[in-house]
């Protein structure tokens, strides 16, 4: 699941592009001439070629990883040709839009959640339901419920009732800091277990590891950056809404104050990049530069940070010491299965071995692009890889106690939460507090929400 920053005292992560596809094609098509032990369709013993249409999105890492990953399902599968895209992820939402309105969407695609609602509800996915109970290729007990559960709809909300996509994967948003800065500043680094570190002990720690070696006021080296609004805002017991009542709840106390110590950890402590800072050198290029000491990473990330010249590890995100909690978010990204296919089991067929395939997870990780969908091998094999992060216990603690879904999560239309991070900017720069300006936002936010998504 990729990168995307949002100001959040600096650029935070914002919420992770893609789409899907619903209804139509159904399974019995695939199984009018029976199925193999994959549930490709046969026709006398013999199958038919094909050729299947994939896009995705992500960096040059991403794009190798997955190139290898066709490679090895049309090695399974030599009937079955891919033609994969990959496009820049700032161009994927608007390039799958244009797709899906002219019917020429590709037969497997990445979707996220700020589109699955939607586009599970306008039939542009297909049900992939009776797909699943028809294959062999997993078994649904070793598979994450949190990651499956993100793409069920029943017909008038997510997460229950049937599969409409399937887990590319679940990205735990992680708290990665840079051992040697600690080493050589002999601070004790963060711990791995949820609740022990608290924002007051981050904030020691940062404002040490934050040096101005010519006291102009721009640090070379900043203790941290990108802090992640949602951490400190759910682990203060605050929420963005309330879904299950529609009530955007930004102007509470648990959120506000949350809010402003993420603001303050620039205004007022200094050791976090401001606006301006960020723009001549993002918190990203800044923590692989070495100049970063705290920093926020998903397991996609990897691949790039084993190159490192630096020895770097993951803990669990800063507590707030008001509950003695905390929690981030989770993200994910599916697979989905475009409505429209004229190759609906192929189609599955792939979407299933880039999802569930144990061959595919085992190159998946291995690769570093994910935690493994299932269990056991999240377990086992993941568990005992000799590459950093050394604690990548925390990825699955992530997964299983204290992640969240991330905010478009529930959502038909965003535009109640993106006018939120495009004008957050007021408090990031210390234009409003955050109680003053949450105040102000919310009944836009409230009104976009209710005219969009009820």
């Amino acid at each position: 699941m990729k990168r995307k920053l949002k100001w959040s005292s600096m650029l935070i992560v914002a919420a992770m592009l893609v789409l899907s596809a619903c209804s139509g094609g159904g399974a019995d098509a695939g199984s009018d001439t029976g199925a193999d032990q994959s549930g490709s369709a046969v026709d006398g013993g013999k199958k038919e070629n094909v050729t299947i249409e994939f896009m995705g999105h992500g960096n040059p890492n991403e794009k190798a990883i997955f190139e290898k990953l066709i490679a090895s399902f049309e090695e399974k599968n030599p009937n079955v040709t891919v033609k994969y895209t990959s496009v820049p992820p700032g161009e994927y939402a608007q390039k799958m839009k244009t797709l899906i309105a002219s019917g020429k969407a590709p037969d497997v695609f990445y979707v996220g959640s700020a589109e699955f609602y939607r586009f599970a509800e306008t039939g542009t996915l297909l049900n992939l339901q009776s797909y699943l109970e028809q294959t062999d290729l997993f078994n649904p007990d070793n598979v994450w419920t949190q990651a499956m559960d993100r793409y069920r709809y029943d017909g008038s909300m997510i997460g229950k009732g049937d599969l409409y996509g399937l887990p590319k994967d679940v990205g735990p948003w992680a708290f990665v800091y840079n051992k040697d800065l600690f080493e050589k500043a002999g601070i004790p680094v963060p711990s791995a277990k949820a609740g022990e570190w608290t924002w007051n002990d981050m904030l020691e720690a940062a404002k040490k590891l934050t040096v101005d070696e010519n006291g102009d006021g721009k640090p070379e080296q900043y203790g941290v950056g990108a802090y992640s609004l949602e951490s400190a805002v759910w682990g203060n017991g605050g929420e963005f809404i309330n879904y299950e009542t529609g009530e955007v709840l930004v102007d509470k106390p648990e959120f506000y104050e949350a809010m402003q110590f993420v603001a303050d950890l620039n205004l007022k402590h200094g050791v976090s990049p401001n606006q301006e800072a960020e723009q001549a050198m993002n918190a990203y290029t800044r923590f692989i530069n070495g100049q970063l000491a705290m920093f926020a990473m998903g397991p996609w990330d990897q691949p790039g940070f084993w190159e490192l010249p630096f020895g770097w590890d993951i803990g669990a995100w800063p507590a707030s010491p008001n509950t003695g909690k905390t929690a981030t978010w989770l993200g994910s990204i599916g697979f989905g299965v475009s409505a429209k296919s004229k190759h609906p089991q192929e189609a599955f067929d792939l979407a299933a071995y880039l999802s569930l395939d144990e061959s595919g997870q085992r190159e998946n990780f291995q690769l570093g692009q994910a935690v493994p969908n299932l269990i056991d091998l999240a377990n086992g094999e993941f568990m005992d890889m000799d590459k950093s992060p050394e604690n990548r216990q925390v990825f699955l603690d992530i997964i299983q106690d204290y992640g969240r879904p991330d905010i478009p999560y529930g959502s038909k239309d965003t535009q109640w939460i993106d006018v939120f991070w495009q004008n957050a900017s007021k408090v990031w720069n210390g234009d409003l507090t955050a109680k003053e300006w949450t105040a102000q936002i919310k009944p836009q936010m409230q009104e976009l929400y209710d005219k969009n998504n009820k």
